[in-house]
């Protein structure tokens, strides 16, 4: 994430109330926060994030009307929120005299002595200006004198909220954006998705930066490729590619890669070499550390990027999405034959026919080409599997999507399903359950032996060769072991010092829930377990063996 403001990038303005709003930095226009006045933009692109600013009149000689607040202030501000209980006070001064209290203090509406209209008489007057309006209203009080350390915080605090036009400048991150939806926007958008339900989902499902390495690395092999499943508008992704390191711009990546071509063009002159631009970049290419989002549409849903700087209809080649972010259809996954993206095979033209073709003509040609030959790249890759994770976000019966998903994770693979409500899970946890497994492997036990009884072979077979058990069972509970169900909310806890009233209220909503388990390959063999023999018997009986299945469903052949 960069350091500093940069054009047409979001950010959040954080006002004294607490309140947020999301503003995107155009040049050469207006921020505009309501009853607190408005900004030029130009004014805070290159400045540095987390500085407040006061919005005042407008200089005369640059026209400037943000005042940088220094942090001097700033912390003589936060300072006058720390007085002490009334119940805390001693009951005398160290001179002996008594300690002011509010015992006979009467704070009503006649202790100001400023109207509604000479307020909105000074805020004009003012000139913007918040702390000339506030001065004036304590100077207004008349019984300002008598209030005590900490009561004459809470007004004082409660004036700067309403009047005071401040503002700090913050980069927007996921954090804030899901605050910012559930609070302001519609949160069924996002499947009231919280920041502790996303946390939890990127440690279960195991989101980290894999690197950038080669499919043929023997070290890190595939690390760091992510199946997801997301119906969030993108928040799901959004969170995935923070956690992943390929959400934000590095900084100096532009400075850098200008720099390196204005050297390799310097060179290329003064060798005498023609100049020549660099390759561009093909999106959707990266072989490590990338997403691949499944979606029901034919095009995906992905609105929420936007505030990161990512347009899926027209991206730019520096943003790290570009070629980290693959999309699959469910028809390119499941039936990739009937998908005319995939099988409509541009006919390739010779060379010297494309040389004669007008611009326009071969410009068409080489995208068609280059589309084709990406979605087949692209569907390939995804519908031969071996991910690292599966992250699940979606209002489909999750029963379905783990049925054509789980298959396509490789060994050890975490697995993460978010859902509102909990009745979905359940029926997850009860079909990975393992009284589930033993009746699976039982009944596929069964099977074997019937069709080794008829046919007389002993040959090896696969689950996939009993329709049976697809018709008895909705998917393979033998595929994911430790399966389990968990919930978290951040409830709002707070209590001054020497108070015991609780902010307690809280936003309602779904709780939210969440499915994680570990992708296993079964073996197709018997497995044989025994114990260690005792030091007293010396003989050896004899060993009948008999197949049964443990609690986790693997086939285990007691020896006796």
């Amino acid at each position: 994430m960069h350091s500093y403001v940069r054009p047409n990038q979001h950010i959040a303005l954080r006002l004294p109330s607490g309140f947020t709003k999301l503003a995107q930095v155009v040049p050469n226009t207006a921020i505009s926060l309501g009853k607190f006045g408005n900004f030029p933009t130009n004014q805070i692109i290159g400045r540095p994030f987390y500085v407040t600013y006061d919005i005042e009149t407008p200089d005369e000689k640059d026209g400037s009307c943000l005042r940088v607040v220094s942090a001097a202030e700033l912390h003589a501000e936060s300072l006058l929120t720390e007085g002490k209980a009334d119940g805390e006070e001693p009951d005398t001064n160290p001179d002996g005299t008594p300690m002011r209290t509010n015992r006979e203090t009467v704070d009503d509406a006649s202790t100001q002595k400023l109207t509604f209209e000479e307020i909105e008489t000074l805020k004009k007057a003012s000139g913007g200006s918040g702390r000339e309006l506030i001065a004036k209203i304590l100077d207004s009080h008349s019984s300002l004198d008598q209030k005590t350390a900490f009561s004459l915080a809470k007004y004082t605090l409660r004036k700067r909220m309403k009047f005071l036009q401040r503002f700090t400048v913050l980069p927007l991150d996921v954090s804030l954006l899901t605050n910012h939806l559930l609070q302001e926007r519609d949160a069924a958008r996002v499947m009231e998705l919280r920041d502790e339900s996303i946390g939890l989902v990127g440690c279960w499902g195991n989101v980290h930066h894999g690197g950038n390495t080669s499919l043929d690395d023997v070290v890190s092999g595939r690390n760091g490729r992510y199946l997801v499943v997301d119906d969030t508008g993108g928040l799901m992704v959004a969170a995935m590619a923070e956690r992943m390191g390929i959400l934000y711009p590095h900084d100096g990546e532009d400075h850098e890669e200008a720099e390196t071509a204005e050297q390799s063009t310097a060179t290329g002159i003064a060798q005498g070499a023609p100049s020549s631009r660099p390759p561009r970049r093909t999106p959707m290419s990266a072989s490590g550390n990338s997403i691949t989002l499944l979606h029901t549409h034919k095009q995906p849903n992905l609105t929420l990027l936007k505030y990161f700087g990512f347009n899926q209809d027209n991206s730019s080649e520096t943003h790290p999405l570009y070629t980290n972010l693959k999309t699959v259809s469910w028809l390119q996954l499941l039936e990739p034959n009937e998908d005319i993206q995939y099988t409509d095979e541009p006919a390739i033209i010779p060379d010297g026919e494309l040389a004669l073709l007008k611009t326009s003509k071969r410009s068409q040609y080489h995208r068609k080409r280059t589309r084709w030959t990406r979605v087949q790249s692209v569907v390939n890759e995804a519908r031969a599997g071996d991910f690292d994770g599966l992250i699940v976000a979606t209002q489909m019966d999750p029963e379905t999507v783990l049925n054509h998903t789980v298959p396509l994770l490789k060994g050890s693979a975490s697995i993460a399903v978010y859902s509102p409500s909990v009745e979905s899970l359940t029926e997850l946890m009860d079909l990975y359950s393992a009284p589930s497994k033993t009746a699976y492997m039982n009944r596929r036990n069964e099977l074997r032996e019937q069709r080794q009884q008829e046919s007389k072979d002993d040959a090896e077979d696969g689950d996939d060769d009993y329709p049976e058990l697809k018709d008895e069972f909705p998917l393979n509970p033998t595929l994911l072991l430790a399966s389990a169900l968990e919930t978290s909310r951040v409830r709002s806890w707070q209590v001054l010092p020497g108070r015991t009233h609780p902010l307690m209220s809280g936003r309602g909503g779904a709780e939210g829930y969440i499915f994680h388990a570990v992708r296993a390959h079964p073996t197709r063999k018997e497995i044989s377990a025994a114990g260690n023999p005792s030091r007293k018997r010396r003989k050896v009986a004899e060993t009948t063996s008999t197949p049964t299945a443990d609690s986790s469903g693997v086939d285990v052949e007691m020896k006796s």
